[in-house]
């Protein structure tokens, strides 16, 4: 089934309570579409971007959002940074990314520091949100990852077995997994066939991401640009690697560090290293970097 504008895949260790399963993995995808979108005119996060300079209040969802976002962004020192939106925009990126015009004319791309996730004034005790006029918001880095996470655990309750929910490659699992683990082909693209080029690894707990500078392109006035920014400049992250994939405790949390990676780009490893998160950094010419335990082909990770 297609959610959030990416592919999603639902797996269970007990057949019978698939349809169970999907039913409400597909509620919790559509409630976060609803908070977080902001492709949809309806979602409570364009209300918020549609009235910067204003406090608004919100739901515990988007309130759970914003706060593993700026939790995110804290975490990587401001490389994923959700008041990217205004960039997104400029670069082309402003409407869901299936309608995104895939060769257009010349745009103007000029580097501009996004304003900071430090602006983002969040009230959890009274779920209220102010953005300073001028500032928008996108969650395209950590909402997706969130999104698994919590599709997978409420999954969970209606089945006493093993859960796997991937939103386009982001990975969460919850419950008993299948014996052996879940086997998951770790690869640049994650519609790519099961003999596509990558490494297939065994996953029992938490979660996957994978960030690509590889599948979300397009171009404008024959400049290529993909969808991971660098919030230093306002532009597509000109990176060393062109896919990082992390293992971290949650799917959230695996998402930032994916992303983060991309915009680091030789930085990366040692901060992974130092976070103790496994990961496969595939630079672009195709050379393949494992760090933090993430195993050679074969192997499996727990």
């Amino acid at each position: 089934m297609e959610a959030l504008g990416t592919g999603v895949r639902v797996l269970v260790t007990e057949p019978e309570s698939l349809q169970r399963v999907r039913e409400v993995v597909e509620r919790e995808l559509e409630d976060i579409d609803l908070a977080c979108s902001r492709f949809r005119e309806d979602s409570e996060l364009s209300r918020v971007n549609a009235n910067a300079g204003r406090q608004v209040a919100i739901g515990p969802l988007l309130t759970e959002a914003l706060t593993v976002a700026l939790r995110a962004a804290q975490a990587t020192g401001g490389a994923v940074d959700p008041t990217v939106g205004a960039s997104m925009r400029r670069i082309g990126y402003d409407r869901d990314f299936a309608s995104v015009e895939r060769h257009g004319g010349p745009i103007r791309l000029v580097a501009e520091r996004v304003p900071g996730w430090e602006l983002v004034e969040l009230d959890v005790e009274h779920g209220r949100v102010r953005v300073p006029v001028g500032v928008q918001l996108d969650l395209g880095a950590t909402a997706k990852g969130l999104a698994a996470d919590r599709a997978a655990r409420s999954a969970r309750q209606v089945t006493e077995g093993g859960v796997l929910v991937s939103l386009g490659g982001d990975v969460a699992m919850a419950g008993p997994p299948p014996d052996g683990g879940w086997r998951v082909l770790v690869t640049d693209d994650h519609a790519a066939p099961l003999d596509a080029p990558g490494q297939v690894i065994s996953l029992t707990t938490g979660g996957l991401a994978t960030s690509s500078t590889t599948v979300r392109r397009w171009e404008r006035g024959r400049v290529a640009l993909q969808h991971i920014v660098d919030p230093g400049t306002g532009l597509p992250a000109a990176s060393c690697w062109r896919t990082v994939s992390v293992v971290a405790e949650t799917c959230a949390d695996a998402n930032a560090a994916s992303t983060a990676s991309i915009v680091w780009g030789q930085g990366a490893p040692e901060w992974l290293e130092r976070h103790r998160l496994p990961t496969r950094l595939v630079a672009l010419g195709g050379r393949v970097v494992r760090v933090a335990g993430w195993p050679d082909p074969a192997e499996a990770i727990a």
